[in-house]
């Protein structure tokens, strides 16, 4: 099966400092979060200071397909949940 991403629902993890997202694999739901510093160097202007919850979401919706292709090239790369995506991962 292919990974799909069919709920586009995401939300801040303030924990991991990251934007929570799943993909589903068939019937399987696979857990990704976005490193919020990958999202401030897609969106600098939105981080002047402390990252709000409404800018980091606005950034991960600026970016979700480039998000979802780092997803799922991650997945396809093995197993291991949650996966962590950093600024390296997107482009």
């Amino acid at each position: 099966m292919t990974l799909a991403f069919p709920n586009p629902s995401r939300s801040l993890d303030t924990a991991r400092n990251a934007v929570r997202f799943t993909g589903y694999d068939g019937m399987f739901e696979v857990a990704f979060l976005v490193d919020i510093g990958a999202l401030v160097n897609s969106a600098p202007e939105l981080f002047m200071s402390e990252p709000s919850e409404t800018a980091c979401l606005s950034a991960f919706d600026a970016r979700r397909t480039s998000i979802y292709a780092a997803a799922a090239k991650a997945y396809s790369n093995g197993r291991r949940a949650p996966y962590i995506l950093t600024a390296a991962d997107i482009r």
